[in-house]
């Protein structure tokens, strides 16, 4: 079904990664604005774990030009930099920092007050999605709260999930992950670093977006 954005004035998209806003919401993101809604970012890690043997990219580096493909990419969506906030945690560890994970995403969340929330799936395979979710289970408001997932890469249109489509097709989508070029093969001077892989940016290039709806 078609997800209904009425009432929505301002909205609060949680990444566990720089990067996962774009992959699990930005057609959300581009409908959201396009109906003139408030959208805040809050990107909960630093992104610094993809290359850790990389001598080009030492941790400070990553951290930063990260940041800036986040930015960069959001800015495309008319989601300007005041309206994002980096937590910060770090990379393939927010599991282990709980209660950080917890107080700094409560935080945010209070300065953005939004009535729409958006954040990673409880059933995401990756640990850090699935401790920001808990996190975001923690959190007691009256907003509406939608669910993404990223992890694996597939094509999800559940009968129950709520469905976005990208207004400009699988390609617009494809451009803005591609923003983030240090996860797909930008960086090489890591043997074992992560990219995305062709079938997983095919995956994540999906012009058509599902959300699940979670209890308040």
């Amino acid at each position: 079904m078609r997800l209904s954005l009425a009432g929505v004035r301002r909205a609060a998209i949680v990444a566990p990664h720089p990067d996962d806003e774009i992959i699990g919401a930005a057609a959300l993101i581009a409908a959201l604005r396009g109906n003139g809604c408030d959208v805040r970012v809050i990107v909960v890690s630093d992104g610094a774990a993809s290359h850790p043997g990389s001598l080009k990219w030492p941790r400070r580096r990553l951290v930063a030009e990260r940041r800036q493909e986040s930015l960069r990419a959001l800015l495309r969506l008319e989601v300007v930099p005041g309206k994002v906030r980096f937590l910060g945690l770090p990379d393939g560890a927010v599991g282990t920092r709980e209660a950080q994970c917890r107080r700094a995403l409560h935080a945010a969340l209070r300065r953005a007050c939004p009535d729409l929330i958006v954040g990673p799936a409880t059933s995401d395979a990756h640990p850090d999605h699935r401790a920001v979710a808990a996190a975001l289970q923690q959190w007691r408001s009256g907003a509406r709260r939608l669910s993404y997932q990223v992890w694996p890469p597939r094509q999800r249109l559940g009968a129950r999930g709520w469905l976005v489509a990208s207004p400009r097709g699988a390609s617009a989508k494809r451009s803005l992950i591609r923003v983030h070029r240090t996860q797909l093969g930008a960086i090489r001077d890591d043997p074992n670093g992560f990219a995305i892989a062709p079938h997983e940016l095919a995956a994540f290039a999906h012009p058509i977006e599902c959300f699940m709806e979670e209890r308040r």
